[in-house]
């Protein structure tokens, strides 16, 4: 590399960083930058794109190009060289502009005259933030110093965007972290909450992008890395690591001790660079390849760069988790992902959680709907957004967060978890009294519950029982196995706190979304409908007798309630019966006390378990439809994928019919049968349900007033004809006929 590029970088540098020191709004700033820039580079033009929005980019600051074009040019992600830059996050550099495919000729910029062209994305961390061009009238390719150079340069750019030295002029020139913005996400559970962003991870903020002394710098990241390679190392020796553990932190370790990694830092501080800022160059260059690479499993390592980086900067800024923070008591976390075990830590101290990643079906997901904490998932780019402390609103029910609200947003939200507050105390008034609808029907309502902190809504809500309580959650929270005595202890304390209530146990249910921690992965092209649920349990028997055994022993000579999950055919009911008859002769044998009565069931999730011979119907105990996968089945229509899970009605026409044909042969036999999912708690469709003939749902504790409410204010005899007439029509959903019904319901009573 030779000396001269190496200070001509450095000078650039230190230029830049005086230049932004000085005093001036964001116009007058970029319009220095772009003029410092040309004059350093020997180009004629240098100009700055930024984002205007996600899909814009408007030309903010010129040197060279018109100057009445700044403010008015703007391009499309993807449309032009520019947005080429900004699409892929990779640089352009072109000899011939006008010749390169996709070119976008803009004339009222004046750009025709000029044939060289160089464009590299201001980008930090991921985060697409605009475009930094230079361009020549003669025809050369830049050279490889010169590409690095304002590379380096774009990112320094990036860092002062975020801390706010361009405020001042245009939408554009907004400062990161200081503007309202609303992020849409989708829906992973219901509620509203307001408070105050507390991270997670919370990010390294540089302040020094630009150093002075680059063998200082050297020292500083060569004694980090030096630490954050003990700190790995450490993990590595602890003794209750198991394999798979071992073998992620032997990437950590690899990624840690990479000569190439340390070497390529210590290049970026030789051009100019402080320690933290190179580090942050090298990681957003890694995200820049990675995620272009179609390979999955090395995308997945993009996690194992980022944690290391982040590690690294902690370790030179001393920005780390014990900074002396305090969490706010109206904490809103924040976090691109997080365990159940994680999530738990927090419990109850949170107002809400948005993340970044996360499914409807994830660990997160379920935790957060056992605390009742309003959940916003997908929210694509909210940990690069947010800050600690910022103001947050969480609709949980619209899938949307709002960070740094305006205060008309504020006043508005407020309005809203006003009207809820006041709905739920209307509904706290119906607790004590039954689901007894116009034409004397009684609906049972019970809940869904997972965790020890969900039993006391059973009392709250006025839930009859629990018809689903998941067991995975006390496999996931950990890192081994539990054994049999801790889930005993669990089971019976849950037993006792719903006080003579029915519990239905459902068996282990892992696999496609749930993966334990200790198991090793499987690596299936469509885990939804693959090893799974009770496929786990009969080839791995030993788990699931040794959960028998606990919920046998947690009974201690009481009621006993077991149903298996993901149940497809009849033989499988049979085995998993019969693993747990076998484990009550074990106990009877052992002289420790068994049910007084046993009840057997499955979960009815997938279609072809509705046809299963009658002899099913008659030996299981009971039946519970699962309504969330039973619909993905039915529509094939993946519940986690946001494009279609939305897309298929409940209420429609078809799928009622179905869930009639259950009913019907459910009838036949006598045998028990309950709706579980989140259908069961939106009120529209707990009334149709009904209607066909359902007479116990479960759902979350929240739901049930709202439910119970609207159950006692109609005739499900009058909402049968409705919907059956909708049918006899041809009606593709019944939903239509049902809230035009309900509607004139409403009215006849106002005027009555």
């Amino acid at each position: 590399m030779p000396e001269r590029s190496e200070s001509d970088s450095r000078k650039l540098l230190k230029r830049l960083r005086d230049s932004l020191a000085e005093p001036g709004q964001g116009q007058e700033r970029l319009d220095r930058i772009t003029h410092l820039i040309a004059d350093s580079m020997k180009t004629e033009v240098c100009s700055i794109y930024l984002f205007r929005d996600p899909e814009t980019l408007e030309l903010c600051a010129t040197e060279g190009l018109r100057a009445e074009s700044v403010h008015q040019t703007r391009l499309r992600l993807g449309e032009g060289l520019v947005g080429r830059v900004a699409r892929f996050g990779l640089p352009v550099n072109s000899a011939n502009a006008p010749q390169e495919p996709g070119f976008r000729f803009m004339p009222e910029t004046g750009e025709e005259i000029y044939s060289s062209f160089l464009g590299v994305p201001i980008q930090r961390l991921g985060e697409k933030l605009g475009v930094l061009v230079v361009q020549s009238k003669a025809a050369r390719q830049f050279l490889d110093d010169e590409v690095y150079a304002l590379e380096v340069v774009a990112m320094v750019l990036a860092e002062m965007t975020e801390l706010g030295a361009f405020v001042g002029e245009g939408d554009a020139l907004r400062a990161l972290h200081k503007q309202s913005v609303m992020l849409r996400g989708a829906v992973g559970q219901e509620g509203t909450a307001e408070g105050f962003v507390w991270l997670h991870e919370p990010r390294v903020v540089v302040t020094n992008p630009v150093a002075d002394d680059p063998l200082t710098e050297i020292e500083r990241i060569r004694s980090a890395v030096g630490e954050l390679r003990v700190s790995v190392d450490d993990l590595l020796a602890a003794q209750s690591l198991d394999k798979e553990q071992k073998q992620v932190l032997e990437a950590y370790r690899m990624f840690a001790h990479s000569r190439g990694w340390l070497r390529r830092m210590e290049e970026d501080i030789q051009r100019g660079l402080s320690a933290e800022a190179a580090v942050e160059k090298e990681q957003s260059a890694a995200r820049a390849r990675l995620s272009q690479v179609p390979d999955a499993y090395l995308r997945d390592r993009l996690h194992d760069l980022d944690d290391l980086s982040n590690r690294l900067l902690r370790i030179l800024t001393g920005q780390g988790s014990d900074t002396g923070a305090e969490m706010p008591q109206n904490a809103v976390l924040v976090a691109r992902n997080i365990g159940p075990a994680e999530l738990l830590d927090y419990g109850r101290k949170l107002r809400g959680v948005v993340l970044e990643e996360g499914s409807v079906g994830s660990h997160a997901a379920i935790v957060a709907r056992a605390l009742a904490i309003p959940l916003v998932i997908n929210a694509s780019g909210i940990t690069t957004q947010a800050l600690n402390g910022d103001a947050i609103l969480v609709d949980g029910d619209q899938g949307i967060a709002h960070l740094r609200p305006e205060e008309t947003v504020s006043a508005a939200f407020r309005d809203k978890m006003a009207m809820q507050a006041q709905a739920q105390q209307r509904y706290a008034g119906l607790r004590d009294k039954p689901a007894l609808t116009l034409c004397g029907q009684t609906i049972a309502l019970q809940m869904n519950a997972g965790l020890m902190a969900d039993l006391p809504s059973l009392e709250g809500s006025g839930a009859e029982g629990v018809g689903l309580f998941r067991t995975e959650l006390q496999f996931l929270v950990r890192n081994k196995m539990p054994k049999r005595q801790e889930l005993a202890d669990i089971y019976a304390r849950v037993m006792q706190a719903a006080n003579g209530r029915r519990v239905a146990f459902r068996t282990l249910d892992i696999g496609s979304d749930k993966v334990l921690p200790y198991m090793k992965p499987q690596d299936e092209p469509n885990p939804a409908m693959g090893w799974r649920a009770i496929r786990v349990g009969l080839d791995k028997p030993g788990v699931l007798r040794m959960q028998a055994q606990a919920l046998i022993r947690a009974a201690n000579g009481g009621p006993l309630s077991i149903m298996f999950p993901f149940i497809c055919e009849y033989a499988e009911f049979k085995s998993a019966r019969a693993h747990v008859l076998q484990q009550v002769e074990r106990e009877t044998a052992l002289g420790h006390p068994v049910p007084s009565t046993l009840e057997i069931g499955a979960m009815l999730e997938t279609p072809s378990l509705a046809y299963a011979p009658q002899a099913f119907f008659d030996e299981a105990d009971f039946i519970s439809i699962g309504g969330n996968d039973l619909k993905q089945f039915f529509f094939a229509a993946d519940r986690e994928n946001e494009r279609v899970r939305r897309r298929y009605d409940t209420l429609n026409t078809s799928f009622l019919g179905f869930i009639e044909n259950i009913v019907d042969r459910c009838a036949q036999s006598g045998t028990s049968l309950s709706f579980c999912g989140e259908d069961a708690g939106r009120p529209i469709e707990a009334i149709c349900l009904a209607a066909m003939g359902l007479r116990v749902l479960s759902m979350r504790p929240a739901s049930i007033g709202p439910v119970k409410t609207l159950l006692r204010r109609v005739d499900l005899r009058q909402l049968r004809s409705v919907i059956d007439a909708a049918r006899a029509e041809g009606k593709e959903s019944v939903r239509p006929a049902v809230i035009e019904w309900l509607a004139n319901q409403t009215d006849e009573a106002r005027q009555g």
